[in-house]
């Protein structure tokens, strides 16, 4: 029996209510509203009923001792019944595949998994590796903030995990015949070809009337929780000279490189230029396995760390903030510059082990550093941090999903700030291209393909004119040999 020592919000009561009769169901709750409350109360009454003998939870490896945190909150301690397990440790190890494959066959089962879009990817072993824990479980539950983070074509795994049935496809392959517009190219030889990046989705409403009667869904403001705006602020700073040639230089080594049927010499360009705006040159080739080294002697010389520090002078002050970067030679460089001022800081990345991790999340928490450096892969889910209001990207990428998640690790309920969202770009670089596109959600893919072809089309335009100068510069040199023979002869 589970003794719950928190009180239900009435939209959570709402949840509840609906799915609690079900063996199935979604609860799409936005991040900061309280799933993890909503779910425990649908487990305590099934381990009251007898209905379950054993709560089998999956979360992100990197939020698993937050949510033992919450569940203790909740319960006062974490009850026996629940077996906690990262989502990424079921493909990792044989072994405890193994073990829980054998849990699922012996036991009733009540299946939770948290942050069901790491399991989006039918073709991913996780994916796989959990439907088939999924179809030996009686009860199933899948935990998000939001249905979907790029398209549809993300429902079918997470919802293949509660009953294929509810969405009628037994393979991923059917589901997209009947859903999924591809985009196509033409090939060389003058073929048509389909590419895997989805054009369009069809026939929505049928989706949607599918999964209705199983989710729950709601968003911060549909909960009208009295959790502050936040407020985003944009720190920008200019390329070195010097900087500014590397980034020209490698842009066209690598924009060369560019083939419209690999999409992984795209995103390869646009790293190589991510490197280069943060203060690192590329010493490896295009075809290379990407390796980078420092543009800067002294990281304080680095215009993004003058950046970074200016803000931190101008705005954090002697407050916390969370610090979110992209590579690790970027934290590094911030630890280095931090130590310099005397700021105490606390690291939360996939280098170092995860109870060292857990450590300096605590130190961070009791107020024992003053900014907490982070990556997305890592920070971006399931922590609890609304004690902070401050947090800076240091870096961005392109993922949208996990931006927004980041951005609500502060603002969830009990945050009493106004959140202070700062993004730190270089001016006329990737930065600015990757700001535009986190704002309109749009095809990554498809709106570097196009940037691409204008870099390629000025590119074609400078040479050209390279041309043309050069053609002018022979004709006038031939004139003045003309008149230098006309002159010699008279």
């Amino acid at each position: 029996m589970i003794t719950l020592k928190t009180s239900l919000l009435p939209y959570q009561k709402e949840a509840v209510d609906k799915l609690a009769g079900l063996k199935v169901g979604a609860l799409y709750m936005e991040q900061g509203t309280g799933k993890t409350r909503t779910a425990l109360e649908i487990v305590s009454r099934r381990l009251d009923a007898g209905k379950v003998d054993i709560v089998l939870w999956l979360c992100p490896c990197s939020v698993k001792d937050n949510l033992k945190k919450d569940i203790l909150k909740h319960c006062g301690a974490v009850p026996n019944q629940i077996i906690i397990k990262g989502i990424e440790s079921i493909s990792a190890s044989d072994n405890l595949y193994v073990q829980l494959a054998e849990l699922v066959t012996e036991y009733t089962i009540m299946l939770i998994v948290d942050e069901s879009s790491l399991v989006k990817n039918p073709k991913a072993l996780r994916s796989q590796r959990i439907i088939e824990l999924a179809s030996k479980c009686k009860y199933r539950m899948i935990l998000n903030g939001t249905p979907v983070s790029r398209t549809e074509a993300d429902l079918f795994s997470q919802w293949y995990i509660l009953d294929w049935r509810i969405l009628g496809y037994k393979s991923f392959y059917s589901f997209a015949r009947n859903h999924l517009e591809y985009y196509t190219v033409i090939s060389p030889s003058g073929n048509e070809v389909k590419t895997d990046r989805v054009r369009r989705v069809l026939d929505k409403e049928y989706l949607t009337q599918k999964i209705s009667p199983y989710t729950y869904q709601i968003t911060k403001a549909e909960a009208e929780l009295s959790i502050p705006d936040k407020e985003y602020h944009s720190f920008r700073f200019h390329l070195t000279r010097q900087q500014k040639l590397i980034y020209e230089k490698t842009k066209d080594l690598f924009l060369d490189q560019v083939d419209d049927f690999r999409e992984e010499t795209i995103y390869k360009l646009f790293t190589a230029l991510q490197h280069v705006a943060s203060g690192r040159r590329i010493t490896s080739g295009p075809y290379s396995r990407m390796t980078t080294e420092n543009i800067f002697s002294d990281p304080e010389d680095n215009p993004r760390v003058q950046c970074f520090l200016k803000l931190v002078e101008e705005k954090i002050l002697d407050e916390q903030c969370i610090v979110f970067c992209k590579y690790q030679a970027e934290i590094m460089e911030l630890e280095t510059v931090l130590d310099r001022r005397g700021i105490v800081w606390s690291e939360f990345t996939g280098r170092i082990p995860v109870k060292k991790r857990v450590e300096n999340l605590n130190t961070f928490r009791a107020g024992g550093a003053q900014a907490l450096l982070a990556n997305k892969m890592c920070g971006a889910y399931g922590l609890n941090l609304q004690f902070c209001h401050n947090i800076i990207f240091y870096s961005n990428d392109f993922d949208f999903a996990t931006r927004a998640q980041a951005e609500d690790r502060v603002h969830r309920i009990g945050q009493l700030e106004v959140p202070q969202i700062y993004d730190i770009e270089g001016v006329g670089t990737i930065d600015d291209f990757i700001s535009q596109n986190l704002d309109g959600k749009v095809s990554m893919v498809m709106a570097f393909k196009a940037l691409i072809e204008k870099w390629k089309k000025a590119k074609r335009e400078e040479l050209e004119k390279a041309g043309e100068e050069a053609k002018e510069d022979e004709n006038l040199l031939a004139g003045e040999r003309i008149r230098g023979r006309e002159k010699t002869d008279s």
